[in-house]
C-alpha cells in the first residue's frame, strides 16, 4: 500500500490523513486506549479508535 498525504503536519509527529492507491483512507492519530470507551463500542480485534483533531477531518479535501 502507498500513502498520500492530503491533510495534517509536515513533519509526521502529528495527526494526519492519508490517501491510498485503494481509494481508502489512513488516519494517524492518538489510540483510544479507554476501557470504558472501548466497551462502548463492539471492535473487531483487527481495528482501532484512533483521535484526531475534528479540523483534520473537517478541512480535508478528497479528489477522487
Amino acid at each position: 500500500m502507498r500513502l498520500q498525504k492530503i491533510g495534517g503536519c509536515d513533519d509526521g509527529t502529528c495527526p494526519t490523513v492519508y490517501a491510498t492507491e485503494r481509494g481508502t483512507l489512513v488516519v494517524q492519530g492518538t489510540t483510544v486506549i479507554d476501557p470504558e470507551v472501548l466497551a462502548s463500542v463492539q471492535l473487531p480485534a483487527h481495528e482501532a479508535l484512533v483521535e484526531v483533531p475534528a479540523e483534520l477531518l473537517l478541512d480535508l479535501k478528497v479528489e477522487p
